[in-house]
């Protein structure tokens, strides 16, 4: 029988995990519970020491719909491991902690979502542990903010949301050398378009919420990696609570099998849209992989099999300029995250990068005027006309 590995993705979006139905259901079921009995003391002692088998829902491996959605991901991400969290704030906490010590260094890109930003800037500092933000676009500076104490790298790639992509395979044979690990966010493009693992990386941290649920209707987080960084966080996991709800669970695996359609059908929407605001005369400044004008548009090429569904554009006329936009736009929805069927649009300013200190925001590139745009699955067309009419409300025309 053909092994699971040699089976094309698509395929493996649709069948891999399938087989967690004792009952012979054709969809994996939704088992709605919190605990698990046992048939003796001897196998709750076994399962309870790290033996085979459920025991609790916030203990890993959850339910046997956790199990599923994770044996699917870790498919799709090509990793051996993986677990299944709340958000992708709860994957990325349990990974710092799994990792990081006091008196150890976190390096990390210089341009992240705004709660990761909250969680390294904030928090790690006053449990001793020791943060640096560099670009990591240029693999030098990288490797010039290493230290000896450093354990971990960090990036995003294509980070949020100015859409800027780093080396991973180069960047991970630096940290390597350093002795530190390598952990890389793929949330904007998913193992569909591109496997950090394959590339280098230890370990892959994606928000579930975004593309992988893709409807914008749950709130989840995955950790896909090598066994033993893998088998580290299952108890920062346990102990900080962080468990994905069972059946965000099961629309997480419904999600995936589909994520090779959609995520078709984003990258040539974004792709469409991308090439008309990079012509508008109101446009600034686009950020899309896709485009040759893009700063590591190479780099891009060289480890993605597609440019994906999210880009950021500056207006002439600044923040002013892009509010009026967003207020005008009538298909695409104002709201934060990302990856849903329907096209969102965003000022990270404001929204999803507002705890960051404004030379901060400024110095990663997140201008006052930068808009950011998930585009969804609608037709092509309608989406730029949508922002076309949005476009002339502010003159630029």
């Amino acid at each position: 029988m053909e092994s699971e590995k040699e089976k094309g993705f698509a395929t493996r979006c649709v069948h891999a995990g399938e087989g967690h139905n004792p009952f012979g259901a054709h969809a994996t079921p939704i088992y709605q519970t919190s605990t698990f009995v046992f048939d003796s003391a001897e196998q709750a002692a076994a399962a309870f020491s790290g033996g085979p088998g459920y025991r609790y829902v916030r203990s890993p491996p959850g339910t046997p719909t956790h199990a599923a959605f994770v044996e699917k991901i870790c498919s799709l991400e090509g990793g051996p491991a993986g677990l299944s969290f709340s958000s992708g704030m709860a994957a990325e906490a349990a990974l710092v902690f799994a990792t990081l010590q006091k008196g150890d260094h976190l390096l990390t890109a210089d341009v992240i979502y705004g709660g990761t930003y909250g969680l390294f800037s904030s928090l790690l500092p006053k449990f001793g542990i020791e943060v640096s933000f560099v670009d990591t676009t240029d693999p030098e500076k990288v490797e010039g903010g290493l230290q000896e104490n450093t354990r971990l790298v960090f990036l995003e790639s294509p980070a949020n949301p100015t859409v800027a992509v780093s080396d991973i395979g180069e960047i991970s044979q630096i940290a390597h050398e350093a002795g530190a690990r390598l952990a890389v966010d793929n949330t904007f493009a998913t193992p569909y378009f591109q496997r950090p693992l394959a590339l280098g990386a230890d370990v892959v941290v994606e928000s579930c919420t975004k593309y992988i649920g893709g409807h914008g209707d749950l709130l989840g987080g995955v950790a896909v990696g090598e066994k033993e960084l893998i088998s580290a966080m299952k108890r920062p996991a346990l102990l900080a609570g962080g468990t994905m709800g069972t059946h965000e669970a099961w629309l997480c695996l419904r999600g995936l099998k589909t994520l090779h359609l959609r995520m078709e059908r984003h990258a040539e929407n974004a792709l469409r849209l991308a090439r008309f605001l990079e012509a508008h005369p109101a446009v600034e400044k686009v950020n899309y992989p896709g485009l040759c004008s893009h700063p590591q548009h190479a780099v891009a090429k060289k480890q993605m099999s597609g440019w994906g569904g999210m880009l950021s554009f500056e207006v002439l006329g600044g923040v002013e300029a892009g509010r009026r936009l967003m207020n005008h736009l009538k298909l695409a929805s104002l709201a934060v995250s990302l990856g849903c069927v329907d096209t969102l649009v965003e000022h990270p300013a404001s929204m999803t990068h507002a705890v960051m200190p404004k030379e901060v925001r400024e110095k990663m590139g997140i201008t006052d005027g930068l808009v950011r745009v998930s585009v969804g699955i609608e037709d092509g067309e309608d989406i730029l006309a949508d922002f076309a009419q949005g476009l002339d409300k502010i003159g630029g025309n």
